[in-house]
């Protein structure tokens, strides 16, 4: 509804303001918002918790993963020795060199065809057989010089210690905490806002009123001046209003400067340029329509509202969780695993230059036996890290109960200044009242009205001050109880 009334106004004024822009709270507020660049990088934060949390919970998940490789040496690996070897490749001729040493000498009985014929077969076998041993050993041959292998694996966690729960609830809390961030960011965005845009609700009514003011002694000035052309009023009097009439021209400058600062800053924090013309809806109106709320204070509901306080918990969450994720540095790891492998060369037939695989599972147990206390003193000082991140969440808790209560007397105090300062107003209207129709009676001095016109200055210009106090101790109030929002 608020939007809306907001929305209609912007509308109705339209076409006074012309070139201008027309704002009103919600507008600033949401301009802020959105064009502000601390909101923008915690809106980013608040991805980046998201994907750490979403990283964290494929650690329950199964995980797989290829791997390949090519190596070159320069010798390759040989089962059989170089005697072997050579023992293998001759074998016929040494069998045929024994065979001929053992019965040569009675071959000789034998007539000269035969023994050219058992000559010949011998020869043949001994070829036959250094054939076979060669090929023996070209068969032991394992030619890897060059080897290519490739696997793909698959391995489950079954049991971490708890180390991936207490990743995933750190993660959780992390994003808990940038979520928490960007609130607190938010809230003291639109602080800055509230407090920039009644700063320029308060000097613009302070310009109006500044101008009444030099009106109102431009006129004496100028009563005053007939009056001593009459005769009726001496020089003196004349300087003295003369003088008023300078230091109310420099006033309304002061105000003027002011004024166009402020707004410079709240088009700043707005997100739009600094030198754009704006008007504020509650800049031209008679009236702040100030309510006088009674605070409702309730600093149970404030501690559970305030995003600080949320975000040391969550610091408080995380480290618990990191001493978790330490301590599983002491327990037991179980992993299943599985892939497959090829080769090649090859062993599953023989060596083979070519490739094949098989397939594998298994599971895969780490047990922690000594670490020289490495983990236990981590241990340590992670708590030790929790119990600081404790103590200060007690005493942010503490001061939020000082800063509510503070802020509700604050707004008490501003609802009370605010009636002096209205009594005191009505007060200085009738006494200028009075002095200027003394004047014209010729029963009051010029100094008189002067000290009316000053007190009346005076009490308009508390008026204000206490009509935005009330607004800002309003929000302040909002602010201490984590309520402030858009």
């Amino acid at each position: 509804m608020r939007r809306l009334l907001g929305f209609f106004l912007l509308a109705g004024m339209t076409q006074s303001v012309g070139a201008q822009r027309l704002l009103n709270l919600d507008s600033c507020r949401a301009l802020a918002l959105r064009n502000n660049k601390q909101m923008s990088i915690s809106r980013v934060k608040q991805e980046v918790a998201a994907n750490v949390r979403k990283a964290a919970r494929t650690k329950y998940l199964p995980h797989i993963s290829a791997l390949g490789g090519y190596e070159y040496t320069s010798k390759e690996i040989s089962i059989l020795n170089n005697d072997q070897k050579e023992a293998l490749s001759s074998i016929g001729t040494n069998l045929k060199d024994g065979i001929v040493s053992k019965v040569g000498p009675y071959a000789q009985i034998l007539p000269p065809a035969l023994q050219q014929q058992l000559g010949n077969d011998l020869g043949q076998m001994a070829g036959f057989l250094d054939m076979g041993g060669q090929n023996i050993v070209n068969a032991f041959r394992t030619d890897t010089r060059n080897m290519f292998a490739g696997a793909i694996m698959l391995t489950q966690p079954v049991f971490m210690g708890g180390a991936i729960v207490a990743m995933n609830k750190m993660a959780d809390a992390g994003e808990q905490l940038a979520a928490n961030s960007a609130e607190a960011k938010r809230q003291s965005t639109i602080y800055e806002i509230d407090q920039a845009y009644w700063q320029v609700v308060s000097l613009r009514h302070k310009q109006k009123l500044a101008q009444g003011y030099l009106d109102l002694v431009k006129k004496l000035d100028g009563d005053v001046q007939k009056m001593i052309r009459e005769g009726v009023a001496t020089r003196s009097e004349g300087l003295s209003v003369s003088v008023k009439v300078n230091e109310a021209e420099m006033t309304l400058i002061k105000v003027n400067d002011g004024l166009t600062l402020s707004k410079m800053l709240l088009c700043q924090l707005c997100g739009i340029p600094v030198n754009e013309q704006i008007v504020l809806a509650e800049e031209e109106t008679d009236d702040l329509s100030v309510v006088e709320a009674v605070p409702q204070v309730d600093v149970e509901q404030a501690a559970e509202n305030r995003p600080e306080l949320k975000m040391l918990q969550n610091v408080v969450d995380m480290g618990k969780q990191a001493t978790n994720m330490l301590k599983a540095g002491n327990l037991p790891q179980v992993l299943l695993t599985g892939g497959y492998m090829v080769s090649n060369p090859n062993l599953f037939n023989g060596f083979e230059k070519k490739f094949a695989g098989v397939w594998n599972v298994g599971v895969l147990v780490r047990v922690p036996i000594w670490n020289w206390g490495d983990v236990a003193y981590k241990v340590r000082a992670a708590k030790g890290a929790t119990t600081i991140a404790s103590l200060q969440r007690d005493e942010i808790r503490e001061k939020i109960e000082l800063q509510v209560n503070q802020s509700a007397f604050r707004v008490n105090e501003a609802n009370k200044k605010l009636q002096m300062a209205k009594v005191s107003t009505e007060r200085a209207d009738e006494n200028l009242r009075t002095a200027n129709l003394g004047f014209r009676e010729g029963v009051i001095s010029s100094t008189t009205v002067m000290e009316a016109q000053t007190a009346w200055l005076q009490a308009q210009s508390q008026k204000i001050d206490a009509e935005i106090d009330v607004k800002l101790s309003q929000v302040n109030l909002q602010k201490a109880m984590g309520t402030l929002n858009e």
